[in-house]
């Protein structure tokens, strides 16, 4: 068995940063108030939820009372897309999302779809980037949103979002951007790019699993999706999970205090690593070479099943990813992967490398050392070749 875990699956979860478990510690034990009790618990619980609510808008420049808390991106992306197009249907009944979105951005439209409404995928190209020109093509008179993911879970690659804000601000369009991977990662402002309405997600950021927010700009028109108490704002009721979101907002902080240094040096040991396992024949770099993610990687590798790698690999004591976890379990290949023009023997052939605050140089070194040999060893008895 292997000494340690190596974790290069940071894009399907990040583990808990210390100090974000210290601060989380007295909400789980002692400070344990509902914030709609109006005793002196309940109390010192509304105000820590404003205190945090104030932390995660700041670092997307958002004003406090422009950020929703939920449960999940997840809950997330389904009330922007559900609310929006219920709360507006009388102005149009059309919206438009990417063949790149996260499964409950797609599912949610899909289900949208079921309820009268029209949805237009907009395509990529090979690299996984969206022309803004398709966009603005696709808008017509009926459209009331378009949903457009930051940057992929699976590929990295970052979307020109600055653009379509531009462009849905021209024509009237409220705009959504799914950014669960790239909040805390990269800076993002709200108002410079045009944004009404953003997912982010608190385990994708060291913070702990069960709580996220959407951010929805001042004026927007949306019907919440739970009824009941009206807590955050009457957007989503239900009794406030204070530990987890006093925890998102300190991961929050750190954020902050960290992203710019982190992120350069994460972005180097990507590029450390693509370098290094392109040098292995038959591998393909999936996603656009300078435009991602400071720490996600997708390859593609002749002859492979990327099940098998990660089986090998997990062998060895390092963690990755074929590409969604939310998806893992499914059989059928990436549509994302499929989007960016992949054959299906190709897109099951694939593997994600997710870095993080806790990856290091000797991490990047031991993978680039066994790579080769679980590629080698797998090829030798490929039905494939």
């Amino acid at each position: 068995m292997p000494k340690r875990k190596i974790y290069l699956d940071y894009a399907a979860t990040t583990p808990l940063d210390p100090q974000v478990l210290k601060v989380m510690l007295p909400f789980l034990k002692t400070k344990f108030g509902n914030t709609m009790s109006l005793h002196s618990l309940g109390q010192e619980a509304k105000e820590v939820l404003e205190d945090s609510r104030e932390a995660v808008a700041r670092l997307m420049k958002a004003k406090p009372e422009e950020i929703i808390f939920t449960s999940s991106a997840t809950e997330s992306n389904n009330l922007a897309l559900k609310g929006i197009a219920f709360a507006n249907q009388t102005s149009g009944r059309h919206l438009i999302v990417s063949s790149i979105e996260h499964a409950c951005v797609l599912e949610s439209a899909k289900w949208l779809e079921k309820q009268g409404f029209e949805i237009t995928k907009i395509k990529v190209d090979r690299q996984g980037l969206i022309d803004p020109q398709d966009i603005k093509k696709a808008i017509k008179k009926e459209t009331i949103l378009v949903s457009i993911i930051h940057a992929s879970n699976e590929i990295g690659t970052l979307e020109p979002i600055e653009e379509m804000g531009e462009i849905c601000h021209e024509k009237g369009v409220y705009f959504h951007t799914d950014a669960a991977q790239s909040f805390g990662k990269i800076p993002i402002d709200v108002n410079q790019t045009n944004i009404d309405l953003l997912t982010a997600s608190s385990h994708k950021m060291y913070g702990p699993k069960g709580a996220a927010c959407l951010f929805v700009r001042e004026g927007t028109k949306i019907e919440p999706l739970l009824h009941g108490g009206g807590q955050e704002m009457g957007l989503r009721s239900s009794t406030v999970n204070i530990a987890s979101i006093v925890g998102f907002a300190e991961a929050c902080l750190i954020a902050e205090k960290v992203m710019r240094k982190e992120s350069l040096r994460v972005s180097n040991l990507r590029d450390k690593l693509i370098k290094g396992i392109l040098r292995i024949k038959g591998s393909h770099l999936n996603g656009h070479p300078i435009k991602r993610l400071p720490n996600v990687a997708n390859f593609w590798f002749d002859f492979v099943e990327g099940e098998s790698i990660v089986i090998q690999l997990d062998l060895l004591g390092i963690a990755a990813s074929t590409g969604s976890a939310c998806s893992s379990a499914k059989l059928e290949p990436s549509p994302v992967l499929l989007a960016i023009g992949l054959k299906p023997e190709q897109a099951h052939s694939s593997l994600r490398f997710s870095l993080g605050r806790f990856s290091s140089e000797e991490e990047i070194n031991e993978l680039l050392k066994v790579l080769p040999e679980v590629i080698e060893k797998l090829r030798k008895i490929s039905p494939f070749k």
